[in-house]
């Protein structure tokens, strides 16, 4: 009985390897969004610089992607860099400079602005840089690629 719960519990721990969220940024100022993975598939859109995205799927030189509204496309893969960068889904955020509600604001961000991401923090909060260089501390619920 004990053998079938310890083969249980590692194949669970496996699956929750396996299911490892992978997020990466696009690298390039625009990049096309298609509806295959190839340059003959449907173009759906473009999609900004540094703009995260969530891998799904993995072809040579593509990968299907899920942006913050939930859309499906395929990137090619040239296009996106580990650089991991988050985006604002809130309709207004601030950077703040502890991991704290009542910290100081150093910037306040509006919807779909990205931001670099530097590391988690305390629950709740996740250390970001600002492209001009501030960096500080964002409610987690505020923005999406984590």
């Amino acid at each position: 009985m004990w053998r079938r719960a310890l083969v249980a519990f590692s194949l669970l721990g496996a699956a929750s390897v396996a299911l490892a969220i992978d997020y990466r940024s696009v690298s390039v100022p625009a990049a096309i969004l298609y509806d295959a993975p190839s340059q003959a598939g449907k173009k759906l859109y473009l999609i900004k610089a540094q703009t995260p995205v969530e891998v799904v799927v993995r072809l040579d030189g593509w990968f299907k992607v899920r942006d913050a509204e939930g859309t499906l496309a395929w990137i090619e893969t040239k296009n996106l860099a580990d650089k991991r960068t988050l985006v604002v889904t809130a309709p207004h955020a601030e950077i703040r400079q502890t991991d704290k509600a009542e910290a100081t604001v150093l910037v306040e961000l509006d919807k779909w602005v990205a931001v670099e991401f530097v590391e988690p923090a305390s629950p709740g909060w996740v250390k970001v840089r600002h492209r001009d260089g501030v960096t500080g501390y964002i409610r987690s619920t505020q923005v999406w690629g984590l």
